[in-house]
Parts: C-alpha cells; structure tokens; sequence
C-alpha cells in the first residue's frame, strides 16, 4: 500500500458515495488506474464494504450502554458459543473479546431503559458461559465513528 491508495482510503472513508470519476479526480489519478487500485483494495480486504451510518435516536435507539461480560468458563466450545450468539443479538453494536477481566465489551442501544432490562434479562443474562454482567450508561459520544487514521 502506498501513499495514493491511502488517499483513496481517506477520501472514501469521509465520503462513501464518491463516484469512481470524483474519486479519481480527488487523488489526481486518471479513471483506470483508480478503478484498478480500488478494487484491489476491495479484493484483498483492506475496505470490508460500504454502508450508511445510521443516526440510532433518530430511529428511536436513544439508550446506550456498555457492558462488561466476565466469563464463568473460558474454553473454547463456551466462547465461540458465546461469542456465537452474542452476534445474532441485532442490538449489540460492537462486541469486544479482552484479554485481563472482564473478558469482553458489548456497546448495545435500544429504546429506553424498560427495553435494555428486557434485553439484559433475556438475552445477555442467558448467553453462555456468562458469570458477571456490569453495564454503565453512555451519557454523550465525544468521539464518534472517527475513520481510521491513515
């Protein structure tokens, strides 16, 4: 990777929806060789897709929390089904495996705080292998979906 397709790495992440023409224009390059570069980014990984960030209160999201999961059992049949159906909860937004205690760091939003204790009893409480749940409440974002610096 070298200094121009970190460019188009920075100019897609602060605009997504850059055509190929814009694009190419933006990190002075000709139509082809721009195309060629970003889809060998695409190919290889290194830009894992494209989405719209979606604002959570304007749909009705307006409670975040953390929470803290420490495990009861750590072998590797209990994580990966922890970590298995940690993944199929639509309200997690982030899940985090750490290494000292506590194990993992889940970033879940939902409605209010009714819906989060429902959430929390049955489904977080109920994950496998689960000994400990501590969550604390987001009060603001101060640094929020910040791209990666290139």
């Amino acid at each position: 990777m070298d200094r121009v397709d970190r460019k188009i790495l920075a100019e897609l992440q602060h605009d997504g929806r850059l055509t190929i023409t814009e694009l190419a224009a933006r990190v002075r390059l000709s139509l082809s060789p721009c195309h060629r570069r970003l889809r060998e980014l695409e190919r290889s990984g290194v830009i894992r897709g494209y989405r719209a960030l979606v604002d959570a209160a304007a749909v009705g999201l307006t409670f975040e929390a953390l929470v803290f999961v420490t495990m009861r059992q750590e072998d590797r049949r209990t994580v990966a089904a922890f970590e298995q159906a940690v993944a199929e909860i639509p309200h997690v937004l982030q899940a985090q495996r750490l290494f000292g205690d506590p194990d993992f760091l889940l970033r879940i939003v939902a409605a209010d705080l009714p819906a989060f204790q429902q959430l929390y009893d049955e489904k977080l409480a109920t994950l496998p292998g689960v000994q400990h749940l501590t969550s604390t409440l987001v009060m603001k974002h101060v640094v929020h979906e910040r791209p990666v610096p290139l």
